[in-house]
């Protein structure tokens, strides 16, 4: 579903690009589904003859994301004919367009960053292929939510600025507003074009990221016989050096759901916007077994937290039960109709029924970690530990098939 929802926001503001002169313009459905197969393919085709480099494509995008955003930055500051005063930025707000009341209104609003957010779940998606994961992707999840957050910032202040009516942002007939606050900034179609074309660059290397985290998911749940012709989609392209039916899997999955759209547009979003939900379902669940277990098999991690470990974690499973809600509500209940509503926690439930049948891959409880599918037995991730408190020889105590082990 990461795909999915990357590779449709990016097809979205490339469409909303044509609004930039035609104010009129809305792309019709089989302009949208084209144009999000277009995409998909790129990225698809990125994924496999770039598969070498996308340690360095990852490299680019981040000096491209912290370029596009001081340029924007700059560049909308100093063009804008008007601009706003601090107060309006910082203290001002207004629910009424929402049509929900002003304090559930903020909690609403926060669907938006749980969105932007979700870039350290495909940080998890790779973590077999990450040297010393247990202590690197820890650091690169933490890391990416205080980029995210830090840049979202420098990027939403000066827009936030510049904004110009918001009614008039509402109407805008694409959906997509932003183009529309870079044409007003910069005064022609042209420079609008300009800063948004920065921001579909974004997009692009996040859906190219999207879909290789997708192909692994896909790839790690095939190895464990969690889907159909598992034997098949998990197998490893030797002149690739990937695996290259399960990316396939995956493209063509997000191309079927792509079809969606013909029928209805408020499906289609529904499968984009349950990813949110899928994913902080995800470390929930986890979290919470770890929980009920007194957490005793974290506690020789590298992050174990210390005391502060259940405190923390019963705030984040709090915090995913609301959110979990929020991003089942709609944006607005205004004019809320069928074709409006948000259907996401229907398709969670649908997915959430579906994932049931899967037990967990099979795992094998050793001495040493680096023997072992899965977690070490005693809760410890280090070699010496075990050798120092057990002094014995390492031995296989048990296997375990059709068993998870939190």
């Amino acid at each position: 579903m990461f795909s999915v929802m990357g590779l449709s926001f990016a097809i979205m503001l490339i469409l909303s690009a044509i609004s930039l002169w035609n104010e009129d313009y809305s792309a019709s459905a089989w302009q949208t589904v084209l144009c999000f197969w277009c995409v998909t393919l790129v990225c698809y085709l990125v994924n496999i003859f770039g598969v070498k480099y996308l340690d360095k494509i990852n490299t680019i995008c981040v000096y491209w994301t912290g370029c596009s955003i001081i340029i924007i930055m700059i560049t909308i500051l100093t063009m804008a004919p008007s601009r706003h005063d601090a107060k309006y930025v910082f203290a001002h707000y207004d629910a009424s367009q929402s049509g929900w009341p002003t304090g559930w209104s903020f909690f609403v609003g926060l669907m938006q960053p749980a969105y932007v957010l979700t870039g350290y779940g495909m940080v998890a998606a790779m973590c077999e292929e990450v040297q010393n994961p247990d202590r690197e992707v820890p650091k690169a999840i933490t890391w990416s939510v205080v980029a995210a957050g830090v840049t979202g910032l420098i990027y939403l202040i000066p827009i936030l600025f510049v904004l110009p009516d918001v009614h008039a942002l509402l109407n805008v007939t694409s959906g997509q507003p932003i183009g529309l606050i870079f044409k007003h900034a910069t005064g022609s179609a042209s420079g609008g074009f300009g800063l948004l074309f920065l921001i579909l660059g974004i997009w692009f290397f996040a859906g190219i990221g999207a879909l290789t985290a997708s192909s692994r998911c896909t790839y790690a749940f095939a190895r464990d016989g969690a889907i159909p012709w598992s034997k098949y989609w998990s197998r490893i392209d030797k002149r690739f050096d990937m695996p290259l039916l399960a990316l396939t899997l995956s493209a063509a999955i997000d191309a079927l759901l792509g079809l969606i759209y013909f029928g209805s547009e408020a499906a289609f979003n529904s499968f984009t916007g349950v990813a949110t939900i899928s994913l902080s379902a995800s470390y929930a669940f986890p979290i919470l077994v770890s929980l009920v277990n007194r957490r005793h098999k974290v506690l020789g991690a590298h992050f174990s937290l210390g005391r502060m470990g259940f405190f923390v974690n019963i705030v984040t499973v709090c915090w995913i039960v609301l959110a979990v809600f929020l991003l089942s509500m709609p944006t607005s209940l205004k004019d809320l109709d069928e074709s409006s509503m948000n259907y996401a926690s229907v398709v969670f439930a649908g997915f959430a029924a579906i994932s049931f049948h899967f037990q967990g891959p099979p795992i094998l409880l050793t001495d040493v970690p680096s023997l072992a599918i899965g977690v070490h037995k005693d809760g410890l991730d280090d070699v010496e530990k075990a050798e120092y408190r057990e002094k014995q020889e390492t031995t296989v105590t048990d296997f375990r098939p059709d068993e998870w082990q939190a």
